[in-house]
């Protein structure tokens, strides 16, 4: 079947790679190396290229269909050729283009590329016999420029070997624009997006890494990665949308991996917009939004996940933004991995480079499970075991608290970020010894509330990684479990005497439940 393509549309497509390029003398040069001129299929897939497309891409726009093979064909015995031909005869040196996204990093290098620092104005087009122009040389083995910002040492990393080979299938095989990084405190996101960009730094021109900790302004991280970017130390930059776009025009000609860390600093706390307001009875819940003044970045997370170019950007975060809820998919190319636990034989690593060697399995397996394999939280506890029970695992299990020092202080700041209808539903799924279905919850929940109501707040506790999921059943890890429930018994105390309140009526019944409730998880997680 041969595909026709209107010629009008061919000098339409991929255009705006007029903006950035110097079509006219490359389409001179690339002849010259042909032994004639272009075709305007040729134009039109060089264009394709100098835009960021993949060939399937250019596929996709060209002809309406991921199936690559004729793109692919026409740059590999065509387009790649003349390329390697000219830059072979500019440079002195063999080069060889075995890879699409290679083609802008070179002939950005070359000098085509508009207010390119080594550009350097040519009377005459490259031909065979043309001589060498010193300035112009172009660097093809040069190491990748990387700026790791203070990521965290990971030369000790236990486990996540399927999330790691997961996510460097989306990036490096499926393309993937965006990746996001989701699990509740210390599961390792950090690590994890530290050790993703070490194992993919070879397959990238720019690797950079920044955590969001601090919460830094847009405009100053906009600055850092256009300098980082444009090797020039003072870069001065438009507008917030102007300063995205040059942005996306960057990552459409080189390829860059971008890892953004803690975005939840920059989310909106309950001090600030989380306040629920409850009238007669009625829940107003609040969205997952930015911090006054931080809202760009949202704009930013959007336009890279909706945009085309080669580069890849990876956030982490406790709570996924809105921005990505709306783009990502299992076939699309933005994709969110939320984190779960260790395994029990990773757990047990972590608890012999702690100095746990004498330990044995099963005590290992359930200090694991009481603490849903969470990286932190086991290091934590760990150290309170050697400080406070001699090292003696068994002995800390027996005294039964799990939540205390640290590790409630982490809980402390998630759950405050909670509207009250959340916090609600936290406090009966901890009432419950298994996985709770909503129409279950729906039925027991009190005071009632609408199914839109609680379908929308169980949707925001799942973005915030605070409940875990079994098919369409709900539950909690039993640290968050014990948590919850200790919260809970202080509230119903606090509640006590007040004509309306959603805790069981009785206080001292209540607790006996709890407490034969926590008793019943922990020999559950033991079995």
């Amino acid at each position: 079947m041969v595909m026709v393509i209107n010629s009008t549309k061919l000098e339409e497509e991929f255009f705006e790679a007029k903006n950035n390029w110097n079509l006219e003398r490359l389409y001179i040069d690339l002849a010259s190396a042909k032994g004639k001129a272009l075709t305007p299929v040729e134009k039109k897939f060089l264009r394709g290229l100098l835009c960021g497309y993949s060939p399937a891409e250019i596929a996709t726009t060209v002809y309406q269909s991921r199936s690559s093979s004729t793109v692919r064909v026409y740059l590999s015995n065509g387009l790649y050729k003349y390329m390697e031909e000219m830059l072979s005869v500019k440079t002195e040196l063999s080069v060889k283009i075995k890879n699409w996204s290679r083609v802008t990093q070179l002939l950005e290098k070359a000098g085509y590329k508009k207010n390119s620092a080594q550009f350097q104005p040519q009377a005459e087009p490259i031909t065979a016999n043309y001589p060498l122009i010193p300035d112009t040389v172009i660097k093809l083995d040069s190491a990748p420029k990387q700026d790791w910002g203070e990521a965290i040492d990971v030369s000790i990393f236990q486990g996540r070997n399927q999330e790691l080979a997961k996510i460097e299938q989306w990036i490096t095989v499926e393309r993937c624009r965006l990746v996001i990084l989701l699990g509740i405190s210390g599961i390792g996101k950090t690590a994890l997006s530290v050790r993703t960009a070490e194992q993919l730094q070879d397959k990238f021109d720019c690797v950079i890494w920044r955590s969001l900790r601090l919460a830094p302004p847009l405009e100053v991280l906009l600055n850092q990665l256009m300098q980082f970017l444009s090797h020039q130390p003072g870069v001065n930059l438009p507008e917030i949308d102007g300063s995205i776009s040059q942005l996306i025009d960057c990552l459409r000609s080189t390829r860059c991996l971008i890892v953004l860390d803690h975005v939840d600093a920059i989310l909106c706390g309950n001090d600030e917009q989380y306040l629920d307001m409850r009238e007669e009875n009625t829940y107003v819940l609040p969205q997952i939004k930015y911090r006054q003044g931080y809202e760009g970045y949202g704009e930013l997370i959007r336009r890279l996940g909706e945009s085309r170019h080669q580069s890849c950007l990876i956030l982490t975060s406790r709570e996924k933004p809105q921005e990505i809820a709306a783009l990502q998919g299992e076939a699309l190319p933005v994709r969110a991995c939320k984190l779960s636990g260790l395994s029990t034989i990773d757990t047990w690593k972590l608890l012999q480079d702690k100095g746990f060697v004498n330990s044995s399995e099963e005590e290992c397996r359930v200090l694991g499970q009481w603490y849903g394999g969470n990286p932190l939280f086991v290091k934590l506890v760990a150290t309170a075991i050697q400080e406070l029970f001699g090292g003696n695992i068994y002995e800390f299990l027996e005294q039964g608290t799990m939540a205390f020092g640290d590790i409630r202080h982490l809980l402390d700041q998630q759950f405050n970020r909670l509207s009250d209808l959340e916090k609600q539903i936290m406090y009966w799924l901890a009432l419950k010894s298994d996985f709770v279905s909503l129409r279950k919850l729906q039925k027991e929940i009190f005071p009632q509330v609408s199914q839109r109501l609680l379908l929308e707040a169980i949707e925001l506790l799942q973005r915030r990684s605070l409940i875990e999921r079994q098919s369409s059943n709900f539950s909690q890890t039993p640290v968050v479990m014990e948590y919850i429930a200790e919260r809970l018994i202080q509230e119903n105390f606090k509640s006590s005497g007040e004509k309306e309140t959603y805790l069981l009526a009785s206080n001292c019944l209540f607790e006996s439940q709890l407490k034969n409730h926590i008793r019943e998880s922990r020999m559950n997680a033991e079995m």
